[in-house]
């Protein structure tokens, strides 16, 4: 393979291997590297961090200007295997790759698991090219499309269940009352129950239709503050009451393309989750929170174009966390932690964030329990009706 690149005056000079074109790449400029969304670091000889994209700034929570001043150990934690990845491509002189590398620490934020291809620059002995990829962003796209596809499941069986139980259920129910009215006193207590739980079943059923919604979703230009104030309203009135509701927001924010309602869904679902997750701790903390994180690009369906997804909204609570095992099944169907829960709170979340072409995943260890949602901005091109944030 041949690559090409137009120099100052014009002219075209041919780069044919992988070294001279990390070489080119490396003395140009962070302006053909800042087009990456994966952090891209050159580190020289002495270990120093020479030159990083905007990405790698990101990634490193640290301007270039800082970047600059450290060598590259006094970010990542002691012994990790990176350092060891720059010396072998030091010794062989040639690219080498890992997986599932833990670069996390406290100054750059924990845990970070990547990918890392390493490289060496060529005239250059001792300088090394790192890109990063992390890896939890390929994690949360395949545990999407699993909710998704779980979502399209569930969307069949609801078809079914409306038809084949809903009217079986009222031919039941309606047998209950008859009985119920010349039974003795100490069997309307069974026919009650009939009645209560034919109820409970028809309710299920009712909430499984809402994934055999195929309409098009009306959306319009949404300020998600304003969704989440009437949120958080919503729930210190009611099952939140109890517990301490901190925000954390980025008011600059642009508005989110989105149907208001059906985020004010999403929200009260993952705040309630939080707050029963929490119970009566008298410690408990439920923190919402809002950020821009510029350089996340997808391919969702229904669009061949990769499609930036920058809106971070996150639903965090200092509970016990969810099973390692329930973590990967969390959107799915039918999964819960509660003794009395269907499971269909968390699946009809991601099929909402999904019909909206976002992504969500969550982060869970003891003390710490984070949902996080991205999503795309509106923008002038988007069909919403309106013009400016609700």
């Amino acid at each position: 393979m041949v690559f090409f690149l137009q120099n100052t005056d014009g002219s075209v000079t041919d780069r044919d291997t992988p070294k001279v074109r990390t070489e080119a790449l490396a003395s140009d400029g962070p302006t053909i590297l800042d087009a990456l969304p994966h952090p891209v670091l050159l580190v020289a000889p002495d270990g120093v961090i020479e030159s990083a994209n905007m990405a790698a700034e990101f990634f490193m929570r640290s301007s270039i200007s800082v970047l600059r001043r450290h060598p590259i150990n006094e970010f990542i934690p002691f012994g990790s295997p990176l350092l060891t990845l720059i010396d072998q491509v030091r010794e062989r002189g040639a690219a080498v790759n890992e997986y599932k590398v833990d670069i996390g620490s406290p100054r750059i934020g924990a845990p970070k698991i990547v990918d890392i291809n390493a490289a060496p620059v060529a005239n250059r002995p001792g300088a090394v090219v790192l890109m990063f990829q992390e890896r939890t962003m390929a994690e949360k796209i395949d545990r999407q499309l699993t909710s998704r596809g779980a979502a399209r499941t569930v969307t069949g069986l609801a078809a079914m269940l409306a038809h084949e139980i809903k009217n079986p259920l009222s031919g039941i129910r309606g047998a209950a009352q008859l009985l119920e009215q010349s039974a003795p006193d100490e069997d309307r207590a069974l026919t009650r129950l009939i009645t209560d739980e034919t109820d409970r079943i028809v309710k299920l059923v009712d909430r499984m239709e809402v994934f055999s919604d195929e309409r098009p979703i009306e959306r319009d230009p949404v300020n998600i503050h304003v969704v989440l104030d009437h949120v958080k309203r919503l729930s210190d009135s009611g099952f939140a009451r109890d517990n301490r509701i901190t925000e954390n927001y980025d008011p600059s924010l642009p508005p989110v393309y989105a149907n208001k309602d059906q985020l004010i869904q999403v929200f009260l679902n993952l705040i309630k989750n939080a707050s029963e997750a929490i119970g009566d701790d008298p410690d408990g903390e439920i923190r919402v929170s809002t950020a821009f994180r510029p350089g996340v690009r997808l391919s969702v369906p229904g669009t061949e174009d990769k499609v930036s997804l920058p809106l971070e909204f996150c639903v965090q609570d200092n509970g016990p966390g969810v099973p390692e095992d329930l973590l990967p099944h969390l959107f799915e169907p039918f999964i819960t932690t509660k003794t009395n829960g269907s499971g269909l709170g968390l699946a009809l979340v991601a099929k909402i964030i999904g019909d909206h072409g976002g992504v969500i995943e969550c982060d869970s260890q003891r003390g710490k329990t984070v949902f996080r949602i991205l999503m795309p901005a509106y923008s002038t091109t988007d069909s919403g009706s309106g013009t400016g944030a609700v």
